[in-house]
């Protein structure tokens, strides 16, 4: 089991920057691939970035590319998502996520933390 706790969500103009952090419970975090979901309201669930376990391999959707950058630290159990350059259509409620590796899916979920990007 992993609990997933996020952070560092809130209100910033276009342009702006912010950091999501993601603090995960559990001795394994080092094994689990995790992710970063956005959801805007009235559309559907996206996913945004993730990294490998190692935190050598890394995705990111076009739509975030160059402007946001996933890292984690395994010895902190935390993973992060600095955002920069931001857009209004960044705004969302943002989720970090974790995959086992025996796993094809996220199956685990934090509680999401808002992101609004004031134009």
């Amino acid at each position: 089991q992993v609990q997933l706790v996020e952070s560092g969500g809130g209100l910033v103009q276009a342009g702006g920057s912010l950091r999501l952090s993601c603090a995960a419970s559990g001795r394994t975090f080092s094994s689990y691939a995790m992710g970063w979901f956005r959801q805007a309201a009235g559309k559907e669930r996206e996913r945004v970035a993730a990294i490998s376990p190692s935190g050598i391999s890394t995705y990111y959707a076009d739509s975030v590319k160059g402007r946001f950058t996933i890292s984690r630290d395994n010895a902190k159990n935390t993973v992060y998502l600095q955002m920069n350059s931001l857009k209004s259509e960044d705004t969302a409620v943002y989720y970090c996520t974790a995959r086992a590796s025996s796993s094809v899916t996220y199956d685990y979920w934090g509680q999401g933390t808002q992101v609004t990007v004031s134009s």
